[in-house]
């Protein structure tokens, strides 16, 4: 049903610089993995088969890092090496890739109305590979979005609660109670001054949009910095319809600050990467045992 997902990656990451001037933040790693890989890892589970990547200027590592390296799989061939490139390979394979250049940097609104060429007339997700969402226990953020808009088929935010002195970092929203975690939204404010937030339930890095938002966003006035946001046009369609925050079943790890970055790295490195090592090691052990037993 949703079978297209939008990351925009067309920012600085200026709060990681200098490792950011030569190298886009979606391509910091996680333990051994980069952001963005985690984010398509994501959107596959999700059923996603379209990965669209919308772009800037000193990029092209994310388009690299999606496609074949012939001189590196030459290198490794028939090595011990080779392993290590299963996963990215899997990826490489089991979606689509397409690209645009954001030429300016005008806010997410933009970057998602850049992205209308690739995305087309039907319902998408939209990824920020700077928040690293996890739920080791059972499905994957957007997965659960997707089953939401099964159910509702309009828009779909994931939120988390955040504490009132965090609010002013994020788009706040206010709502209708459906149920515990699932609001219908009555209120989005995007960055809020400390004390006027109409809620601690702030928007994180994943959206179910419909179609009908791009001409929403193109409606939308430029506000702060001159940016177009996202949360405007939000609201605009939360007004003529109906917008719904979920808060997702998972741990979200924001990446785009230091304190973030390093959490989600000690978390993967504990909890997945470990863990991973550990089955392959009894997965040996195993083999070794059986070929003495024959």
């Amino acid at each position: 049903m949703i079978k297209k997902c939008l990351f925009p990656a067309a920012g600085y990451g200026t709060r990681f610089l200098p490792a950011t001037k030569s190298m886009p933040k979606e391509m910091m790693p996680v333990v051994n993995k980069p952001l963005i890989e985690y984010g398509v890892e994501e959107a596959i589970s999700a059923g996603m088969e379209g990965m669209c990547i919308v772009t800037g200027r000193g990029k092209h590592t994310l388009m690299d890092h999606f496609d074949k390296n012939y001189e590196l799989e030459h290198q490794i061939e028939g090595t011990n090496k080779e392993v290590l490139l299963d996963d990215i390979r899997r990826l490489i394979d089991s979606a689509r890739y397409t690209y645009i250049r954001q030429r300016e940097m005008k806010g997410l609104g933009h970057a998602i109305l850049t992205g209308r060429e690739l995305v087309g007339d039907e319902p998408f997700a939209v990824v920020l590979a700077d928040d690293l969402c996890v739920n080791p226990e059972g499905d994957g953020v957007l997965e659960q979005m997707v089953d939401l808009y099964k159910q509702f088929r309009c828009s779909i935010v994931a939120v988390q609660e955040v504490p009132k002195s965090e609010t002013h970092k994020y788009g706040v929203i206010a709502g209708d109670t459906i149920r515990d975690d699932l609001f219908r939204i009555t209120d989005m404010v995007e960055k809020p001054a400390p004390g006027t937030e109409p809620s601690n339930l702030a928007i994180i890095g994943r959206y179910i949009l419909t179609p009908d938002i791009f001409e929403l966003i193109e409606q939308t006035e430029p506000g702060k910095g001159g940016e177009i946001q996202i949360t405007d046009a939000l609201m605009k369609q939360a007004e003529k319809g109906c917008v719904i925050a979920y808060k997702f079943k998972g741990k979200r790890f924001d990446c785009g600050s230091v304190e973030g970055y390093m959490e989600a790295t000690n978390y993967c490195f504990q909890h997945m990467y470990l863990k991973d090592k550990n089955v392959e090691l009894k997965q040996e052990v195993t083999v070794k045992e059986e070929a003495q037993t024959a």
